[in-house]
């Protein structure tokens, strides 16, 4: 900021909720980052349909970063409720790993209750089925696919808490069908409960709710780190290589080999590792469906995110900067002369 200002003089670089101007050279170096900061760092506040609070604060994707909302957004929360659901981004590889290994890590926090996400398309593609074809009834396929859901339980099991399934329903999902994943959950000792909130809202869920309070009830449990801080980066990559996506070992690259090496002599070694790869997989392979082992999780690269307090690894062929459009949908959404929201179609 001493540099910035140095550059930019008097330009006007930020507006008081007053509308006053406001110059980096008026306000110094704290007073400038304080204005561009005083928004950032305050949670939003917005409900549902059914008029629940919900505080939305960061939210980075899990393929490429973290996965899941920000630590002041969620101490805010507990602050207010006596229960707070908040969700970790794509499969539970990803998204659970990184919300257990790097934000409870650094917060402190340990959650109470796992509820794991599955469809019955997602068991269908997870067993061979085409995109095309998922709303046709396939039984057997969603029995094959079932390994990847089988999976992901025993995954959430290796942090100490059994997970509710939240089977989401969808309306082309047949009787026999749901009686497989029922099936397999029984024989996993995970509790199951069928959610039609997509279509009922709160109600919908309602049953969800009463079987995540009494698996709480009878099963009190807090979830356990899978690695210590003081391990070498390149174990607890290869630690979550192996333990979550059941690689035989790791392949590390010369550049990601002496990024490790560079982070480390920098003091990083002791920071949490956040894994960038494809969510359709375990593997960093988009086509391995199912429930792959002994595989080879290549990283190619690291980076260093120091302020965040993670490094990534990259794993395969992955982007780590979204595809966003040209323009935006959110441009187009407002109001009219009426007070009608505009642009949500």
């Amino acid at each position: 900021l001493n540099d910035l200002q140095e550059r930019i003089g008097n330009i006007i670089i930020a507006r008081t909720y007053d509308k006053q101007v406001v110059r980096v050279k008026d306000l110094g170096v704290d007073g400038a980052a304080t204005v561009l900061l005083k928004d950032a760092l305050a949670p939003n506040l917005v409900q549902s349909i059914d008029h629940n609070l919900a505080f939305v604060h960061g939210g980075p994707f899990a393929n490429i970063a973290h996965g899941c909302n920000s630590v002041i957004a969620t101490k805010t929360a507990l602050s207010l409720a006596d229960f707070v659901v908040t969700e970790a981004g794509f499969g539970a590889d990803l998204g659970a790993e990184k919300f257990i290994n790097i934000k409870c890590r650094q917060s402190g926090l340990r959650p109470d209750c796992v509820v794991l996400v599955a469809t019955i398309r997602a068991m269908k593609m997870q067993g061979g089925v085409a995109k095309q074809d998922l709303n046709a009834p396939n039984a057997s396929a969603v029995k094959a696919g079932s390994v990847n859901l089988v999976r992901h339980i025993e995954n959430i099991k290796q942090f100490g808490l059994t997970p509710v399934i939240a089977l989401n329903h969808f309306i082309y999902d047949t009787d026999e069908e749901l009686d497989v994943i029922k099936a397999v959950c029984e024989q996993q000792n995970a509790p199951i409960s069928i959610a039609r909130h997509w279509a009922d809202g709160g109600i919908g869920a309602a049953a969800l709710a009463k079987t995540v309070l009494e698996h709480m009830e009878k099963n009190p449990q807090k979830a356990h780190l899978l690695y210590e801080d003081a391990l070498p980066l390149t174990e607890k990559i290869k630690t979550v290589a192996q333990k979550i996506y059941r690689a035989s070992d790791i392949n590390l690259s010369s550049l990601a080999a002496r990024g490790l090496r560079e982070f480390e002599e920098l003091g990083y070694g002791n920071l949490p590792v956040c894994i960038a790869k494809t969510p359709y997989s375990f593997s960093s392979d988009p086509s391995l469906n199912g429930a792959p082992e002994d595989h080879v999780l290549d990283v190619r690269d690291v980076r260093l995110s120091a302020g965040a307090g993670f490094v990534v690894a990259i794993c395969g062929d992955i982007m780590t900067m979204p595809g966003l459009p040209k323009h935006p949908a959110a441009l187009d959404i407002g109001l009219d002369e009426n007070g009608n929201i505009q642009g949500l179609a």
